[in-house]
C-alpha cells in the first residue's frame, strides 16, 4: 500500500515519542535504589559492601545482555522487543518489594539488568528503520533525554512514594508505570499494520537510504567485528559512558564533600546540568541533521557537531580548579551539555556504520563496552578520590572526551563498514 511522506512521517515520531517514554521509565526503573538505599539499608540490615553488590549485579547482567538483547532485537525487530523489555523491566521491578536480605535483592537487581539490557539496542534499531540519515539524530536526541528526565524525575517522585507508604510502594508504584506504556504501542503498531501491510515495517526511504551498505557488500557479524573503525567508534563510545557514569555517582558527593553543599542545597542546584544535557542532546542532534540536510553530508555533518561537543565535555575537567562552587556548577552544566551532544551523535554514527542485519547486535556491544568502563572506572576513581581528592578524577573526566575525539577522527569517514578492497 502506499504510505504518503506526512503519514509516515507522523508514525515515526509517534514511535520516537514512545521510545522516548520508555527509556524515562528505563532509567527509573534503575535509579530508585539509590534514592531509597538508607531505608533498604536499614531494613535488610547491609553493609556498603553488600549494596555494592546489588549495584553490581545490575551491572554484570545489564553488560551481557545488552549484547544478547541486541542480537534478539535484530532478530525481533524493534516492536516486539520494546513490548517484551518494558514488562520484563516492570515484573523485575516490583519484584523488588519482596526483598528480605542480600541474596534476593541481589537477584532481583540481576533480573532488572537482563530486562533492561536489550532496550536501548532495540530501540536504536527502531530509529535506524523509521529515520533516515538526515533525521535520524534527532530521535537519537531525543530518547536519549530519557536518561536525563528520568535523573530528574525519580529523587522527588520516591521521595513522595516512600515518605506516605514506605521503600517497597516505591518499587511497586514506579514499575507498574510500564504496564501503562505497552497498550499505546501495541496500538500505534495495530495502526502500522492497517495501513502498511506489515506490524513491523522498515520503511522504503529507508531502506533505499544511501547509508544503507549496497546489495551483495553486506558483512557478516565476525567481519564487520574485525573492522579498525567499528572499534575506534566502540572505544569513542565507551570513553565518555565512563564520564557520564562519573557524574552520575561522583557529582552530588563531590559537591557535598568539597563544594560545602548540604542535600537542599544539592535538590536547588544540580538539577540544572541535567536540564542541560537534554538541551544538548537535542541540540546536537538537530544542528547535525540540520546540515545533512543541507549539503554537508553525514560525515562532515556529524563531525561538526561531535568536535566541539566534545571540546565542551573536556571542559568539565577544570571544576576543580575554579574557585566559586556556582563557577564548579556552571563547568559541569556546559561539559554535560556538550556530553548528551556527543552522545546523539556518536550513537547515531554506530547506526550509520554497521549493516542494516546486525545493527542492534553491534550497537548493544558498544553499550556493553560502556557500562564495562563504568564499571571498572569505579574503584579507580574511589582510589583516586582518597589518595588525592577530586582533581585526577575530574582531570579523566575531561580527558576521556580528548581522547574520544582522537578515535573519532581515527576512525575515517563516517559511512558504512565494508570489505577491503582487492
Amino acid at each position: 500500500m502506499s504510505v504518503s511522506p506526512s503519514q509516515q512521517n507522523r508514525f515515526a515520531w509517534l514511535v520516537v515519542a514512545l521510545l522516548f517514554a520508555g527509556s524515562v521509565l528505563n532509567y527509573v526503573d534503575r535509579a530508585v535504589l539509590g534514592v531509597v538505599m538508607p531505608q533498604i539499608r536499614k531494613d535488610l540490615s547491609l553493609s556498603n559492601a553488600d549494596y555494592g553488590l546489588a549495584v553490581n549485579a545490575f551491572l554484570v547482567l545489564y553488560m551481557i545482555f545488552y549484547v544478547l538483547g541486541g542480537r534478539l532485537a535484530d532478530r525481533l525487530g524493534c516492536r516486539r522487543m520494546f513490548s517484551w523489555t518494558v514488562l520484563l523491566s516492570s515484573v523485575a521491578h516490583m519484584l523488588h518489594a519482596l526483598a528480605r536480605g542480600l541474596r534476593s535483592l541481589c537477584l532481583f537487581r540481576a533480573l532488572l539488568g537482563l530486562a533492561e539490557g536489550g532496550f536501548y539496542p532495540g530501540a536504536m534499531r527502531g530509529a535506524a528503520e523509521w529515520f533516515p540519515p538526515e533525521n535520524r539524530a534527532k530521535a537519537v536526541g531525543l530518547f536519549l533525554c530519557g536518561l536525563s528526565v528520568g535523573a530528574l524525575v525519580t529523587p522527588p517522585l520516591v521521595a513522595w512514594i516512600t515518605t506516605l507508604y514506605g521503600w517497597r510502594a516505591s518499587f511497586l508504584i514506579t514499575g507498574a508505570l510500564g504496564f501503562l506504556l505497552v497498550p499505546p504501542w501495541l496500538g500505534l503498531h495495530r495502526r502500522v499494520e492497517r495501513v502498511y501491510g506489515a506490524p513491523d515495517p522498515a520503511p522504503a526511504q529507508n531502506r533505499q537510504s544511501d547509508m544503507d551498505t549496497p546489495a551483495g557488500e553486506d558483512l557478516s557479524l565476525a567481519e564487520a567485528l574485525r573492522r579498525r573503525k567499528y572499534w575506534c567508534v566502540l572505544a569513542a563510545r565507551a570513553l565518555t559512558d565512563g564520564a557520564w557514569y562519573f557524574c552520575l555517582f561522583w557529582m552530588p558527593g563531590y559537591f557535598q564533600e568539597a563544594r560545602g553543599f548540604d542535600l537542599q542545597m544539592v535538590g536547588q542546584w544540580l538539577w540544572i546540568p541535567y536540564f542541560s544535557a537534554d538541551v544538548g542532546a537535542l541540540a546536537g542532534a538537530w544542528a547535525s541533521s540540520a546540515l545533512i540536510q543541507r549539503g554537508f553530508g553525514v560525515d562532515r555533518g556529524r563531525k561538526s557537531v561531535l568536535i566541539p561537543s566534545a571540546l565542551l565535555g573536556a571542559l568539565g575537567g577544570f571544576t576543580c580548579l575554579v574557585s566559586r562552587p556556582s563557577s564548579a556548577v556552571a563547568l559541569i552544566t556546559v561539559a554535560l551539555f556538550g556530553h548528551l551532544s556527543w552522545s546523539s551523535n556518536i550513537h547515531t554514527v554506530i547506526t550509520e556504520i554497521s549493516p542494516r542485519r546486525h545493527l542492534a547486535v553491534l550497537y548493544g556491544i558498544t553499550g556493553a563496552a560502556g557500562t564495562l568502563a563504568g564499571a571498572l572506572s569505579q574503584p579507580l576513581i574511589g582510589r583516586a578520590v582518597d589518595a588525592a581528592g577530586y582533581g585526577p578524577a575530574f582531570a579523566g573526566f575531561g580527558a576521556a572526551y580528548l581522547l574520544a575525539l582522537v578515535l573519532l577522527l581515527g576512525a575515517g569517514r563516517i559511512e558504512p563498514l565494508r570489505r577491503p578492497q582487492p
